[in-house]
């Protein structure tokens, strides 16, 4: 997702940059100050969305269990406990990371540090709320977040992670561009670092919880967010399974440098999802566009994915022009959490749940 972050990377996380406390998790932009907003959206133009698969994790095989010597058939039960047995794997383990690093685990990891907020939430989310022991300024969710202590923003206080002695270190690769260096010198003083790739899509997304599931011993958790994930992605296709689609327009950041989600983007793979028509999804990745260009576009939805900006829905119909466009003719201009509908984590099904109220609240009354 971008998507932007703040180290985050305005993951145009907007949700993955950060700037002293701001970046795009997947597309998110967290930081809320205009100034560092603009900063995350510029580092974004560097950033490149990831293409190649994702890395599968190498697990150890596990020990295997005599096989029944009699020539009845496995049932559908035994076939699938079997499996879960084996996907289990033992401790000691060796996974993979996005980028092609091999790290072996000997036991689940009982001090953990998490870059991005992305990452922060999964782990929560596996319930490794005593384990977690360093995050970054840029966390805010879940509130016990805030007891953690803090090991920097965009840039980390290397000496502060290893004062913490993690097992492991949990990176993201829409950071690498700036981390990449830090990540060096904690490798260089024994600590393990792991680099959570930067999902495309829900599909993605779902493979990063189960492994960091199973980096962390809590596989069977990991598979029961991912349900949950996936019975609520469910529910909102099934609403909008008939709807009209609707001409949207993302917007990611305010004027003078006004930012949208074009094809490559997790925010447009969403879009797709609920039936909805990305009018600038004649573009790549998060890209800058012109306000005559949004007029020629004429979305029927604007969605707003930024808060540091008071009054913005206010704000935009206002906008030289932007008067003959139909979002603004029939007052349809939202705002959609920026932490939900970018960060790569459990709340993601929710935030699909609330871009589609977002663009057809009809459906939802």
């Amino acid at each position: 997702m971008v998507d932007f972050v703040s180290v985050f990377w305005c993951d145009f996380d907007p949700s993955s940059f950060e700037d002293e406390g701001s970046y795009f998790d997947g597309g998110i932009l967290l930081t809320h100050e205009r100034t560092n907003q603009r900063r995350r959206i510029h580092m974004k133009k560097f950033w490149k969305i990831g293409v190649s698969a994702f890395l599968t994790i190498g697990l150890l095989a596990a020990c295997g269990q005599e096989a029944q010597k009699d020539n009845s058939t496995p049932t559908e039960e035994q076939t699938q406990q079997e499996t879960s047995k084996a996907e289990e794997a033992t401790f000691p383990m060796t996974i993979t990371d996005a980028i092609g690093k091999d790290i072996t685990l000997e036991a689940p990891p009982k001090k953990i540090v998490s870059l991005i907020p992305s990452n922060t939430e999964i782990l929560f989310g596996l319930g490794l709320k005593d384990e977690i022991v360093g995050v970054t300024d840029n966390d805010d969710y879940p509130p016990e977040v805030v007891e953690k202590d803090k090991v920097g923003g965009m840039e980390y206080n290397i000496e502060q992670i290893i004062a913490l002695k993690p097992d492991i270190v949990f990176a993201h690769e829409s950071s690498m561009s700036l981390s990449e260096s830090a990540i060096a010198q904690l490798e260089s003083a024994g600590v393990k670092v792991f680099v959570v790739k930067n999902a495309q899509d829900f599909n993605e997304t779902y493979t990063t919880i189960e492994q960091l599931g199973r980096a962390t011993g809590k596989l069977p958790e990991a598979e029961k967010i991912i349900a949950d994930m996936k019975a609520k992605v469910e529910e909102v296709q099934g609403k909008v399974k008939d709807v009209e689609p609707k001409n949207v327009f993302v917007e990611a950041s305010d004027e003078p440098n006004i930012y949208t989600a074009g094809q490559g983007t997790f925010m447009n793979a969403m879009l797709e999802m609920i039936h909805a028509k990305n009018v600038a999804a004649d573009g790549d990745n998060w890209y800058e566009i012109g306000a005559e260009q949004i007029i020629t576009k004429n979305p029927d939805v604007i969605v707003v994915t930024y808060s540091y900006v008071p009054d913005i829905l206010t704000k935009i119909p206002k906008r030289a022009g932007f008067d003959t466009i139909n979002a603004v003719k029939n007052n349809a201009i939202v705002q959609v959490d920026e932490s939900t509908t970018s960060r790569q984590g459990p709340r993601l099904a929710d935030g699909l749940e609330e871009l589609a109220k977002a663009i057809y609240p009809e459906v939802f009354k």
